[in-house]
């Protein structure tokens, strides 16, 4: 029987990356704790500690910014909406329905 690739989650991934950091339990115990691989729990501290460099840099792009329309497109948006209701309503009366 084909066994499916368990995916873990990055939370649950930086949990097990800073319990391996604090060094409390050793990565035999960490991995029978979390039911993961000693080798997986390696890879998982070594990429947390690289990228924990970049959480305070003052460049990371916002993607929420970039996600935002400008109110004027929103207004047109709601223009053509509603202009595009009352020609529907126009013409349902025209045919009756």
């Amino acid at each position: 029987m084909k066994q499916s690739r368990r995916k873990y989650s990055s939370a649950f991934k930086a949990k097990v990356a800073i319990e391996a950091i604090k060094e409390r339990e050793s990565l035999s115990e960490l991995a029978m704790k979390f039911k993961v691989s000693q080798s997986q729990i390696c890879k998982w501290k070594k990429s947390f500690l690289e990228q924990s460099s970049t959480v305070f840099d003052g460049s990371s792009s916002k993607k929420e910014d970039s996600d935002l329309v400008a109110p004027e497109e929103l207004y047109k948006k709601i223009g053509k909406l509603e202009m595009e209701k009352e020609f529907l309503k126009k013409n349902l009366k025209k045919l009756g329905l």
